[in-house]
């Protein structure tokens, strides 16, 4: 008797074809090492900070985390922060110390958006890229969301050089939105961060030098050799199937929710990324 063929799953309207992923750029790939071993992997965003992340560029290719640097703060449910903690180290040739205030960029660039008001904007959806937005008007920014990376700064008129970044590991805390530069976004290993233990002073720094996690390494995906390149997609916004995917998160289904919410945060709501051979 011949076996009966297994019928295929059915596709739903919110489901990709393979022309929705697209490959990240490697010199928008930074991969940072801890001493550990562990690694996590940041996605740059130039269109959005492009003086920051140029100086992020310059600062990894003269591989500047390599020595000096660490993990030195761990505020639960806020932040994790990473640099030099004695901010001593000299920068290096070429990167500006006081960029532009890179928080908010004319717009709007979203291609589909939420059905709902943000509350803390008119609106906010996604640009075709894989960015997260909100925006009024003819302004637009990348929100706090978990894993986005920001500049860490002094009070303004300081707008931090880039030598200091922290990424979301909480709630969102969304007013920072337009405070401080987004220039990216963790896409893979926020584990190694958000499970480090919190710090044990004040704002989540930690008080001995032997508490912080010592980073080894930083380097753009482009600056290493081919066979160590990450690879990552992202799931481009501009097409119906992102419009049914947004349709989906904002109206949940399936035997477990019987009431729809009627919306979606847009932290709860990211744009799709997976790693790829």
């Amino acid at each position: 008797m011949l076996a009966q063929a297994v019928p295929a799953a059915a596709t739903l309207p919110s489901d990709p074809v393979p022309a929705d992923w697209v490959a990240v750029p490697d010199d928008e790939l930074m991969v940072f090492t801890l001493a550990n071993g562990h690694r996590f992997t940041v996605r740059l965003a130039p269109r959005y900070a492009p003086v920051h992340v140029a100086n992020i560029r310059k600062l990894a290719r003269a591989h500047w985390w390599d020595a000096g640097t660490s993990v030195y703060r761990l505020q639960d449910n806020y932040v994790a922060q990473w640099g030099d903690a004695t901010e001593k180290k000299a920068l290096v040739e070429g990167v500006v110390a006081n960029p532009p205030a890179e928080y908010s960029h004319a717009g709007p660039t979203t291609v589909a958006r939420l059905s709902q008001r943000d509350p803390y904007a008119e609106w906010a959806g996604y640009s075709r890229d894989g960015w997260p937005l909100a925006g009024n008007g003819a302004t637009e920014w990348v929100p706090h969301c978990y894993g986005m990376v920001g500049v860490a700064r002094d009070l303004a008129p300081s707008t931090g050089s880039g030598a200091e970044l922290y990424t979301v590991i909480g709630h969102s805390p969304r007013a920072l939105d337009r405070n401080i530069a987004v220039v990216g976004r963790v896409i893979d290993g926020v584990e190694w961060l958000s499970s480090l233990p919190r710090g044990t002073g004040d704002l989540g720094f930690y008080k001995t030098e032997g508490e912080r996690s010592p980073i080894v390494s930083a380097r753009l995906a482009s600056e290493l050799p081919a066979a160590e390149r990450p690879h990552f997609e992202y799931r481009a916004a501009d097409n119906p199937r992102f419009v049914a995917w947004i349709a989906s998160r904002e109206n949940r289904a399936g035997p477990f929710f019987t009431v729809p919410a009627g919306g979606a945060d847009i932290c709860a709501a990211l744009p799709p990324v997976r790693k790829v051979p």
